[in-house]
């Protein structure tokens, strides 16, 4: 069952990483337009829609990827509650 644990929380960790840096290339030109900046979007736009479709921008400030990386922690943090209060892992 900790293995189980360690793998979850540590695919969400990479995945939250994989967004920030998916979210810093938008601040280089032609960063995602490479063939890693693409292999991201493909990762990270399904998830980044989702919540780009009922929080509007604000001016030129998209919040939306705010929102989408503390669902992320929280669901973290949700994980490690859990399996280590909830389910009692040791």
């Amino acid at each position: 069952m900790d293995i189980l644990f360690k793998v979850l929380d540590t695919g969400l960790q990479v995945y939250f990483f994989a967004n920030i840096i998916y979210i810093l290339m938008s601040w280089l030109p032609g960063a995602r337009e490479t063939s890693f900046g693409e292999a991201l979007a493909s990762l990270c736009e399904p998830y980044l829609e989702i919540f780009r479709s009922f929080i509007p921008p604000i001016g030129m400030l998209d919040i939306s990827p705010l929102v989408g990386l503390l669902l992320l922690r929280l669901a973290r943090l949700g994980l490690y509650e859990l399996f280590y209060n909830i389910l009692k892992v040791v």
